[in-house]
């Protein structure tokens, strides 16, 4: 029998810990850039920096779960049979905001091109540095650990506005990279929070429809990829972003499928299934 002391607090420990790991690795980001190094070893840093609660979540997981394998966990997080039903709704859902957001920007931009990415190479490239960076890289810490562990103490809908509000002040060092001051700021950050909790509604919802953690991976991936492929500005992609994943997230609470915002209607931990003998 194990005897060793489950951490205490780990919601808290593991956002501090990932926060005191980014930040440096942020640090190293920005040095890349101001020293003018290649954009493939930018974007390298840049992803490794993505992967800051996955490390976080590394460091502390015999401290969380003693006795359990992390290999196990891992493959635990994507051990349910994926849902078509659930991957194909979310996606729809998400390709109807795009295709909005594209309306929006067409109607109102004096662009030449409505996309970042003109080739099919750039856009080749693009998709695998979304997918190995932020999608890949914060969903094991984020949704695979938090956001389950805080809905074993709080309903989903509560859970996914706590994980929601400090997946969003993790981004924080990177508010002030983008060059606004004043009102510009301020309105920035409100986009981006109300973007990020909406988003985080959405994988929850979903990710408790079907337990396997491709479902907010693919949520994230496709979040990131549809909005930086748009050519506009990126306070009103953030607006166009909040108000229509807003949009969503009251539709999914109001409608919410098999209780699955409300209660805690299966909600048995992944890592309950993890133990070792």
């Amino acid at each position: 029998m194990n005897s060793e002391k489950k951490l205490s607090k780990p919601i808290g420990r593991f956002i501090l810990l990932t926060n005191l790991i980014f930040l440096p690795l942020f640090c190293l980001v920005g040095a890349v850039k101001l020293l003018g190094y290649p954009t493939w070893i930018f974007d390298i840093v840049h992803g490794i920096a993505a992967w800051s609660s996955t490390f976080a979540f590394v460091v502390l997981f015999k401290k969380i779960y003693p006795g359990q394998s992390l290999i196990q966990f891992i493959k635990n997080t994507f051990r349910e049979k994926l849902n078509l039903t659930a991957v194909l709704t979310a996606s729809i859902i998400q390709i109807f905001i795009f295709l909005i957001i594209l309306f929006f920007i067409s109607a109102t931009s004096e662009t030449d091109s409505l996309f970042t990415k003109t080739s099919w190479g750039a856009l080749v490239y693009y998709f695998f540095k979304t997918l190995l960076s932020g999608a890949l890289g914060e969903e094991l810490g984020w949704r695979g650990f938090a956001l389950l562990e805080l809905q074993e103490k709080y309903p989903p809908l509560l859970a996914s506005i706590i994980i929601g509000f400090w997946w969003g002040l993790w981004h924080l060092p990177i508010w002030f990279t983008e060059g606004y001051m004043g009102m510009d700021l301020i309105k920035y950050s409100f986009f981006f929070m109300v973007a990020i909790i909406s988003t985080t509604i959405l994988m929850t919802a979903f990710y408790n429809l079907n337990r396997n953690l491709t479902i907010p991976i693919a949520i994230h991936f496709f979040f990131n990829l549809f909005f930086d492929i748009i050519n506009g500005n990126l306070i009103d992609l953030f607006m166009y972003n909040a108000l229509l994943y807003g949009i969503a997230a009251l539709l999914l609470i109001v409608i919410n499928p098999k209780k699955v915002l409300y209660g805690k209607k299966n909600m048995i931990p992944i890592n309950a299934k993890s133990s070792t003998t």
